[in-house]
């Protein structure tokens, strides 16, 4: 079945790095797009990044732009977000999506998602 597994979270402080990973399987990954989303606290879902399905284009919100760094590895089947300069408004648990088969970002509704993994910044 269709699995996502995300990792790579934990606690850092301001201005410092982590790189998030998300391990596919179950269906053809080079053949679909991915993105990643974040839920703060007392918050809604947010789109983060999304990267499509032969990596050649890459979206990102505006808060995150020129810090993050969606990437897509067809051979490890691992999608990855790369968070550099991170702040404490960067704390949420992030998630990791995929299921669609447009061939364009941005991508309208994603079929599948992981379970999620927490990043807290310090201040």
């Amino acid at each position: 079945q269709v699995q996502l597994v995300e990792s790579g979270g934990g606690l850092v402080q301001a201005g410092g790095s982590l790189r998030l990973s998300c391990v596919a399987s179950g269906f053809i990954f080079m053949n679909y797009p991915f993105g990643w989303f974040r839920q703060a606290p007392g918050k809604e879902r947010e789109f983060v990044a999304a990267i499509s399905f032969a990596g050649l284009t890459k979206n990102y919100a505006d808060s995150v732009k020129g810090r993050f760094t969606i990437s897509k590895d067809n051979a490890k089947n691992t999608v990855y977000l790369q968070m550099n300069n991170l702040k404490p408004e960067d704390t949420a648990i992030y998630f990791c999506a995929a299921g669609s088969r447009q061939q364009k970002l941005p991508i309208r509704t994603y079929s599948w998602w992981g379970q999620g993994t927490q990043v807290t910044v310090s201040f």
